[in-house]
């Protein structure tokens, strides 16, 4: 079976339509978030009661000021320590990853002249140019050439070692 690619118009389509479907529940949700928010008010806090005479609607003033009061204590207490934890969460992310490491890419190996490693390392204010090939000697090959009679035969030769070691372990 050979699966056919999707045209890019047809791909269009389908986005353009998961986005409206995502925008209305979007739209759904902060229609539902409203209603609980307005329900759950309606249950926990009744209606003001304004019968009764304006000493009685000064107390229960007094009263949602002390309320109001503590509720804001409670936040900023809240926030104080959401914002250590943060800020707790944020240390131990650094540690995670100074723990776990930078992964250093393998080195690549690069020929570079000795000026530009100088220049690399000192920067490029300092310009050193050294020839260091200059610095080094010279050195020729000496070819050697012995007599042909010189090399002889090779029993002659180990001979004269052998006296020679003679004469070293006599002394």
């Amino acid at each position: 079976m050979s699966e056919k690619k999707m045209t890019s118009s047809r791909r269009h389509h389908l986005k353009s339509l998961m986005l409206s479907i995502a925008q209305k529940w979007l739209a759904q949700e902060k229609i539902d978030l409203a209603a609980a928010k307005e329900a759950y008010m309606a249950e926990k806090c009744s209606g003001p009661d304004l019968s009764g005479d304006q000493n009685t609607l000064m107390e229960t003033c007094k009263k949602l000021h002390a309320l109001i009061d503590k509720i804001d204590e409670e936040r900023y207490d809240l926030e104080a320590k959401v914002g250590k934890s943060d800020k707790e969460i944020d240390d131990l992310k650094i540690k995670v990853v100074d723990l776990a490491g930078v992964k250093k890419p393998a080195l690549k190996k690069v020929r570079m002249s000795a000026d530009a490693m100088l220049k690399a390392l000192l920067g490029s204010k300092h310009t050193v140019n050294l020839d260091l090939r200059a610095n080094l000697k010279q050195v020729k090959k000496e070819v050697k050439e012995e007599p042909a009679e010189a090399v002889g035969d090779w029993r002659k030769n180990i001979e004269d070692k052998a006296d020679r070691k003679k004469m070293f372990e006599s002394s």
